[in-house]
């Protein structure tokens, strides 16, 4: 085993603490960023690590504390809760904020990227910017940043080679409509249950199986439920770092850059941690028993596809076509 595997399958059983570092703490005013995973994943040791940078960089004024595993709410509250001010930063999905503006769930579909580079290039796009200032436009929150959660791969008690596989298939997926489009394209039954509760799920039967990327599926656990983890890749996925509108009113303009040069240097923290398990994460579930199947996603593809533009789509055809395009003759 790596050390990188090491740390992150070893970080559930350290002395991870709900709350940021007790300098974070103890500035005048004390941020609440919120997220649903782990308190051993990258999505919230980073952000810990970001309370300690911004208390130095404004001489202990502002602070973060970071509240994982859903104790601030699932992911719908905690979308809610930036506009209310109960919660002042998030991570959260991009599906989950086209509930609020459309176009900007396209980054979070099904097959939309061809790779980490494209989605990376994506990232850096004035596409991309475009969506920031549309969703900031729709709901008054500041958008910021995305950081990488891995490639998401299906989960299940049997392999899975081909979408006649799947056909049937009670398939959890998080509570945002276009987390369907991939099990609604193989004719899987999409069954959204909120993350807290999926491992439950999954050992009792109420689903057959789920998906997320390999560092999600060790820190869940969900490796001890399912026996089989098939890499079907289809969704090159990712995090929104956004601070809530009120909070980012709140804030002059010297601090709002500071905080969002800190979420900037959060977001690369937990992608350069992410792909490092990524590689090292199949071979690690291998010698936990668990079948880690290859799979030729080319029919999963082509059969997503055909949604791409469909019903389900938040995004107009000149937007999907801006997005293949990036990096296409690279």
């Amino acid at each position: 085993m790596t050390k990188t595997t090491m740390r992150i399958a070893l970080a559930a059983t350290t002395a991870i603490g709900v709350a940021a570092p007790a300098f974070a703490q103890d500035a005048d005013r004390v941020l609440k960023w919120a997220h649903v995973y782990e308190a051993s994943e990258p999505y919230h040791t980073c952000a810990v690590e970001a309370g300690d940078k911004l208390a130095e960089q404004t001489d202990n004024r502002l602070g973060i504390e970071v509240f994982p595993a859903s104790s601030l709410g699932k992911e719908v509250d905690i979308n809610e809760g930036l506009g209310l001010g109960t919660v002042d930063i998030i991570w959260t999905g991009q599906l989950f904020a086209g509930r609020s503006y459309g176009p900007i769930a396209i980054g979070g579909a099904p097959f939309m990227f061809r790779d980490y580079d494209h989605w990376d290039a994506y990232r850096n796009s004035d596409l991309f910017q475009e969506m920031l200032n549309g969703y900031e436009e729709a709901t008054g929150n500041h958008p910021v940043t995305l950081a990488y959660y891995g490639a998401r791969h299906t989960t299940s008690n049997g392999p899975i080679q081909t979408p006649a596989d799947m056909e049937g298939m009670k398939l959890r997926v998080p509570n945002a409509p276009l987390y369907m489009m991939f099990p609604r394209a193989v004719d899987a039954n999409p069954t959204p249950i909120a993350f807290a509760e999926v491992y439950l799920a999954l050992q009792q039967g109420t689903v057959d199986g789920q998906e997320n990327p390999l560092p999600t599926i060790q820190a869940k656990k969900f490796y001890e439920v399912q026996t089989d983890i098939n890499l079907t890749g289809h969704i090159v996925d990712s995090l929104l770092g956004i601070v809530g509108g009120p909070t980012w009113g709140s804030l002059d303009e010297a601090d709002q850059e500071t905080l969002a040069t800190i979420i900037e240097e959060t977001s690369d923290c937990v992608t350069s941690q992410i792909r490092d398990a990524e590689a090292e994460l199949a071979d690690w579930f291998r010698e936990q028993g668990v079948n880690v199947n290859e799979v030729d996603i080319t029919p999963f593809r082509e059969a997503v596809m055909e949604m791409h533009n469909g019903d389900m789509a938040t995004w107009d055809q000149e937007t999907y076509d801006r997005l293949q395009a990036i990096g296409a003759d690279s």
